[in-house]
């Protein structure tokens, strides 16, 4: 089958945000560089949440930032409606920001230990003048007392209370599009739970249109209506939650399936279908960049880089030998 490009990217007038041959390098020294994300395309549709989910290193959060251009990419599209994002500088730049806000990681290190909570989640509507009103109510609706928890630094609460507060924050502007950053990965399972809970509560409430971004593939499928599955910089597998769960199709994404434990899900073990260590990303390897710890690979995947094409209706995948049983 003929390669298809970016032919799995929904109309323009059908979506929020529309993300195109997205490229983030970064400077490695000595005059090299890593290209960090390479040629990533995806959309999301207004109420969507979108998962994106892969290994340390593969460039999830390098996607995430290049959305808000932080660092702006250095190559690629992303539309925000009828905005082109990357053309934007300065004012421009900041007031389109109002509507896609970040939370982040480490709960703890992305609040300013020595300011109050009041003023953490204030801080944006004093820079635009606008929406002070609203930190009592967002700081309710995350599941904290204003009263007790706005005059209090960020040291005396616990990372998963630290991570509300990081949500109240990027709720405050009234944004279209919440990106989450690994929001979970830092916390206990059980306040995962919690937050993951809370997250789906505010989308609703809100009217959000989430990007969740994680590593653990068993956190991403019960909060995202579609998953993309990233490798070494590029798209591996793009599928609605249940569909790639159900039917993976590239050798990758069953490995993090496999990597599940107690995942009850019939796959062979993942030491079977994944092996060796991530290659170095200053020097990916030809073709299809997972060859090297997958399987199934041919000499067809050394010389020639699968490009992301239809299974069935919604499913896509980058793979010369895609499971389709």
């Amino acid at each position: 089958m003929a390669g298809s490009g970016n032919a799995h990217l929904r109309p323009r007038d059908q979506v929020l945000l529309q993300v195109e041959d997205l490229v983030v390098e970064f400077p490695a020294g000595r005059g090299r560089t890593v290209r960090a994300v390479s040629g990533v395309s995806f959309d999301l549709a207004r109420g969507e949440t979108l998962g994106i989910v892969g290994e340390s290193g593969c460039g999830k959060s390098s996607t995430a930032r290049a959305l808000v251009q932080l660092p702006p990419p250095r190559g690629g599209s992303v539309r925000l409606d009828d905005v082109e994002l990357t053309t934007l500088r300065g004012e421009a730049l900041r007031r389109t920001r109002r509507r896609l806000q970040m939370i982040f990681q480490d709960p703890i290190s992305s609040l300013n230990p020595r300011r109050r909570v009041r003023d953490i989640v204030s801080e944006g509507t004093r820079v635009w003048g606008a929406g002070g009103d609203r930190v009592d109510e967002v700081l309710e609706a995350v599941g904290l007392d204003p009263a007790t928890a706005a005059v209090r630094r960020p040291h005396e609460f616990s990372g998963g209370q630290c991570q509300r507060i990081s949500i109240a924050r990027a709720l405050v502007l009234e944004p279209e599009v919440v990106i989450c950053d690994e929001p979970v990965s830092a916390l206990d399972v059980s306040v995962q739970a919690q937050i993951l809970g809370l997250l789906e509560d505010l989308k609703e409430r809100y009217r959000l249109t989430l990007v969740f971004i994680a590593h653990d593939l068993a956190v991403v499928k019960n909060v995202s209506d579609r998953i993309l599955v990233m490798y070494l910089g590029k798209m591996c597998e793009l599928a609605a939650s249940t569909e790639l769960i159900e039917r993976p199709a590239h050798p990758y994404t069953r490995a993090l399936l496999a990597s599940i434990p107690g995942s009850g899900l019939d796959l062979p073990p993942a030491d079977r279908l994944i092996k060796g260590e991530p290659p170095s990303p200053v020097d990916p390897p030809s073709g299809c960049r997972f060859r090297t710890r997958c399987p199934r690979a041919a000499s067809r995947c050394a010389e020639e880089e699968p490009e992301i094409r239809p299974l069935t209706g919604g499913h896509w995948v980058a793979c010369h030998f895609p499971e389709t049983a």
